[in-house]
């Protein structure tokens, strides 16, 4: 007797789409796009005899980023999955922090908080923010550094109630992601950058750093995916009407790297591994994304190295990298390997 057919239509299966948030009330709206998005899944699964429920459990695992600003004027990102994952720093309006978690279909509930670079206002001002809407947030921050967001009397010191202490060369397990802060070269207090390991991908940060330090490149060389520093262009920065002392504390090792620097240490570290790379914190009166792009892009190519513009376009899937210039205030495209 030919056994009964138990298992029900694929597009009738309450729940089936959850963790995709193609419903609406998950932040998505229900358009065109998202609709043929759920006929794509569809289609694939019944070309190829499999759950929904698999297909939307490998979808939620897959890494994703996405920034939600970069710049002086503020900085925060969100790295991980559907599952878990942490912003990194708060220096943006938890509002447009909310909403932009929202747009890209993340659940702030899944995020498990904050891990902080350093003590700037533009890395932690909204930090206690948006610790205190989603109390299930953790800070992680060095000690030290959390010394320096306590002397900063526009946060309350309140915020040492949601601290996870971190160490440099120390990795630290958060959800599958696996985080290890590294020595930066800033004035901030304890300043850090991150190598984030998740299911074969390392993702390095390595923002508001005058050079890059010997711990900063053993971390770097170890990324596909890189998050990097192009804050000024030097001509820009002669030019530009900043008091002189400024001028040389941007341009000093305890400050920032220009376009040039940035482009000259990827083009010698270089390895094939590395498949995407995002400027970051560049500045709003002395440099522009195209300034940046161009000069890195120019440096890369004379050393051999084809560069993508990150687009996703056939023509440019080639390359040996893609090179992205991450948004001063708005979020940037949502990323996902």
């Amino acid at each position: 007797m030919k056994p009964r057919r138990t298992s029900r239509p694929l597009n009738d299966m309450p729940g089936l789409f959850d963790s995709l948030d193609f419903r609406p009330d998950a932040g998505l709206p229900a358009d065109d796009a998202a609709d043929l998005r759920r006929r794509e899944i569809l289609a694939e699964a019944r070309r190829n005899s499999i759950s929904t429920v698999q297909i939307a459990d490998h979808s939620a695992e897959k890494l994703r980023f996405v920034s939600f600003g970069s710049g002086s004027s503020g900085n925060c990102a969100f790295v991980g999955s559907l599952r878990c994952g942490v912003l990194v720093d708060a220096g943006v309006d938890a509002d447009k922090v909310q909403a932009g978690l929202k747009a890209n279909g993340i659940d702030p509930a899944r995020v498990a908080g904050i891990i902080i670079t350093h003590d700037h206002g533009d890395h932690v001002r909204y930090a206690y923010t948006i610790l205190r809407r989603y109390p299930h947030m953790k800070l992680w921050a060095t000690p030290r550094c959390l010394n320096g967001i306590l002397r900063r009397h526009s946060i309350s010191r309140r915020i040492k109630d949601y601290h996870a202490p971190i160490y440099k060369e120390f990795a630290v397990a958060i959800g599958d992601l696996s985080i290890t802060p590294f020595e930066t070269s800033h004035d901030g207090t304890d300043n850090v950058g991150f190598c984030i390991e998740y299911r074969g991908h390392t993702l390095v940060i390595a923002t508001d750093t005058g050079r890059i330090t010997d711990r900063a490149d053993f971390y770097i060389r170890k990324a596909d995916i890189l998050m990097i520093e192009a804050n000024y262009d030097a001509d820009m920065l002669r030019r530009c009407a900043r008091p002189e002392y400024l001028k040389a504390r941007i341009a000093s090792e305890r400050g920032h790297m220009d376009n040039a620097d940035t482009a000259r240490y990827l083009a010698g570290m270089w390895t094939g591994s590395l498949t995407h790379i995002y400027l970051c914190h560049i500045s709003e009166d002395t440099n522009t994304p195209e300034q940046a792009l161009a000069t890195i892009r120019g440096v890369l190519a004379a050393a051999g190295i084809s560069v993508g513009d990150g687009s996703g376009r056939l023509d440019q899937r080639g390359a040996d990298v893609q090179l992205t210039a991450l948004p001063r205030f708005d979020c940037s495209p949502l990323s996902i390997w």
